[in-house]
């Protein structure tokens, strides 16, 4: 392992390009036409702001890793000391293997093994496919264990269009309300999207400041939900998530490494804290699998 993040997979069909990190299995860069998509980190530093990985078997937080399994008491172990949570799943550190790769798609392949707080073990995919204007990407859970497992997923990759101001970029979320959280960023409430949450006819990048859960979402005709981000001339990056995906979580960050300003938009089967309320989460029987699909366009 030559980089902190692992063997590196570049992609390429026609003018896209994608580099999949096999640690996470992160999506760490893609670009359209030379145009960066989703923005590159150095090569020599581990994964920046979880940026790209897969959040699994839940997304986002827990409270203080705690929660009911049952008749069962679990404790998850703290993986966000600053706010005392278990954050982003099980496999945020793990090094996938490579399950089968060609010029413009790679599947990697991992298991969440039985430990601290989750005595399930879980079988897990996801395929990165390049298409002629972005990427398609499809994961799979499978339960191996006895018992149903609890599961929810996530990815969290970060956009931007290269070559634009990243202030000026308008970014539209289609949901109809968010969740309040307390201070330790856990959800507390929901409520109808309103002045600075109200992304549903586009705010400016540089006007919003955001780290913040979405739910009911519009669907278009072919059950997708689309959160789109635009510059000034038109060009725009398109994050498509299919039924399942029933969350998404927004987040600005002007700490990414070589960039200003860029923005995750991170698709979600279950919001902050599911293991608490259960809300969007799965049992999965024995050998039982559950498939997602999302994805990403640029048109310009």
């Amino acid at each position: 392992m030559s980089s902190p993040t692992g063997i590196q997979i570049h992609l390429s069909r026609g003018d896209v390009t994608a580099q999949i990190a096999q640690v996470g299995a992160s999506l760490r860069h893609l670009t359209v036409g030379g145009v960066d998509i989703v923005p590159p980190y150095p090569e020599d530093i581990a994964t920046p702001g979880a940026s790209g990985i897969v959040l699994a078997p839940w997304p986002n937080r827990v409270r203080d890793g705690i929660w009911q399994d049952g008749e069962t008491t679990r404790a998850l172990a703290i993986t966000e000391p600053k706010f005392h949570n278990a954050s982003h799943g099980l496999l945020r550190f793990t090094a996938y293997e490579i399950a089968a790769r060609s010029e413009e798609a790679v599947t990697l392949a991992a298991a969440i093994v039985p430990q601290t707080g989750y005595p399930y073990l879980i079988d897990t995919t996801v395929r990165y496919a390049l298409t002629d204007a972005g990427i398609d990407v499809t994961h799979t859970l499978t339960n191996r264990s006895a018992a149903p497992a609890p599961v929810a997923l996530g990815t969290h990759p970060y956009l931007t269009i290269g070559g634009t101001d990243p202030r000026t970029l308008m970014l539209r979320i289609p949901a109809e309300t968010y969740f309040e959280t307390d201070e330790r960023m856990l959800p507390v409430g929901e409520s109808p999207v309103a002045s600075g949450t109200d992304l549903r006819e586009g705010q400016r990048l540089g006007d919003v400041q955001l780290d913040t859960g979405f739910a009911n979402l519009h669907r278009d005709a072919d059950g997708f939900a689309r959160t789109t981000l635009t510059a000034p001339d038109g060009r725009a990056v398109t994050l498509q998530q299919g039924p399942g995906f029933g969350y998404v979580q927004a987040y600005t960050s002007t700490g990414y490494p070589d960039h200003s300003l860029v923005v995750a938009v991170e698709p979600m089967t279950a919001p902050a804290d599911a293991f608490n309320s259960g809300r969007g989460l799965r049992h999965l029987g024995q050998d039982e699998s559950w498939t997602l699909e999302w994805g990403i366009r640029f048109s310009g």
